[in-house]
């Protein structure tokens, strides 16, 4: 006598859990992809601004002082 194996068939419900899962997964991904792409892009705008600044205060500091004028003690 031998005894059949039923068949088993995914049920729907985890099947819809699997493909959630998946969704879910692919989301986090795209928002860390989006996350990192934003903070290259602020480091470069931060560097670009910062070069900027140091370049006007070099300027600023070759210029004659005017307001120390006014300022004498």
């Amino acid at each position: 006598m031998s005894k059949e194996l039923p068949y088993i068939v995914p049920s729907p419900q985890s099947e819809a859990e699997e493909v959630f899962g998946v969704h879910q997964t692919a989301q986090e991904f795209y928002q860390e992809v989006n996350t990192r792409s934003e903070f290259k892009q602020h480091c470069e705008w931060y560097h670009t601004t910062a070069a900027q600044n140091r370049r006007d205060l070099a300027k600023m500091r070759g210029e004659l002082n005017i307001m120390a004028w006014f300022c004498r003690r």
